[in-house]
């Protein structure tokens, strides 16, 4: 018997297979019921005891060899079908399913590629900044309310009754940004400045702690209220539609003057007036204004040379105008049901 092994041994270290008829004849010759491996285990009871040992070992490994060989061919024929085929047949049988982008994040990007071509670039900061930066700098007066513990995210701070520099918080606004690029940059500036900023307010329908701006800052010779207004309106047009309208109502911030709230034409009632614009025919979208001389001369620019323009818009609420979503929270509850109807947004 051990000659018969040795004899098979070769014949199946030389067989090749190029077809997969090929193989399964070597399956059928070599490894079914009734092949030659089951014909020599079935001889090997007959054999004397003390040839068993020697025997039964060698018929393993030539058991083990039989089936490797098997293996390998049919792995091998396996990706050649594969290839030849051009497609990945190990991949699933149904369709893929398509993530989408977040509500926030299209709005974020449309933002951003609307000011972009017109020249702005994109500056970014720490969402954890001091009271430098997000408050000093631009003309907060040390007792402004939104310095207080009420609206202000503190991490540390120096007294409990005196507002610091070097207080630690969470910055309220992106404009903390755009003082640190006119910190390290010369006029003329033209930025914006997208991210998340936190308030100290309650969760509702229309406001949350946590929310997202974009600010924007224009800083040259001879910049006017009228650039202002012709930035913003080219802005709104593009975002809303070529026939929108824009109007700019008085208002007051530290860091702009004068300083102006926007409002644009309400796109669901023409102008007419429905219950989203409060039947006044016009929606609030952000403020502005001419940057203050002592903002300027804060961060080391002559106010005498340059003037320049700001504003800034809260992306949930242009998210909410453009898709008409009611309820501000259904941003941050990552509920599938809400996020698919965005797949086809870009």
């Amino acid at each position: 018997m051990l000659s018969r092994i040795d004899q098979i041994t070769n014949d199946i270290n030389s067989f090749t297979a190029n077809t997969a008829a090929d193989l399964e004849a070597y399956r059928l010759k070599y490894l079914s019921k009734k092949g030659i491996l089951s014909e020599l285990f079935d001889d090997f009871k007959t054999i004397p005891s003390e040839q068993k040992k020697e025997t039964g070992q060698r018929l393993n490994l030539l058991k083990q060899a039989a089936q490797e060989k098997y293996n390998s061919f049919k792995s091998l024929l396996s990706e050649n079908e594969e290839k030849a085929s051009g497609q990945d047949l190990s991949r699933p049988s149904f369709p893929n399913q398509y993530g989408s982008r977040h509500p926030i994040s299209i709005v974020r990007n449309e933002i951003i590629d609307i000011f972009t071509r017109i020249g702005f670039i994109v500056s970014e900061g720490p969402e954890i900044e001091n009271d430098d930066h997000v408050f000093t700098r631009l003309n907060f007066a040390p007792e402004h309310p939104a310095r207080d513990m009420q609206d202000t995210f503190y991490i540390s701070r120096a007294s409990a009754e005196d507002s610091s520099p070097d207080d630690m918080l969470l910055r309220t606004h992106t404009s903390s940004v755009q003082v640190r690029v006119m910190q390290s940059k010369k006029p003329p500036i033209r930025t914006i400045s997208p991210g998340r900023v936190f308030r100290n307010e309650a969760i509702s329908a229309r406001a949350h702690c946590i929310f997202h701006q974009v600010e924007g800052l224009y800083i040259d010779e001879n910049v006017s209220f009228a650039d202002l207004k012709q930035t913003l309106l080219f802005f709104s047009r593009e975002m809303f539609g070529q026939g929108t309208e824009i109007r700019l109502r008085p208002s007051y911030f530290p860091f702009t003057e004068p300083s102006a709230e926007m409002d644009v034409s309400c796109k669901i009632c023409g102008g007419k007036g429905c219950n989203v614009c409060k039947y006044t025919g016009w929606l609030e979208v952000l403020g502005c204004g001419m940057v203050h001389p002592n903002v300027l001369e804060a961060c080391n620019i002559d106010s005498k040379k340059y003037t320049g323009f700001a504003f800034g818009m809260g992306i949930e609420r242009l998210a909410m105008l453009k898709y008409q979503v009611n309820d501000l929270r259904l941003y941050f509850e990552n509920d599938i049901r809400f996020l698919d109807q965005f797949k086809t947004a870009f």
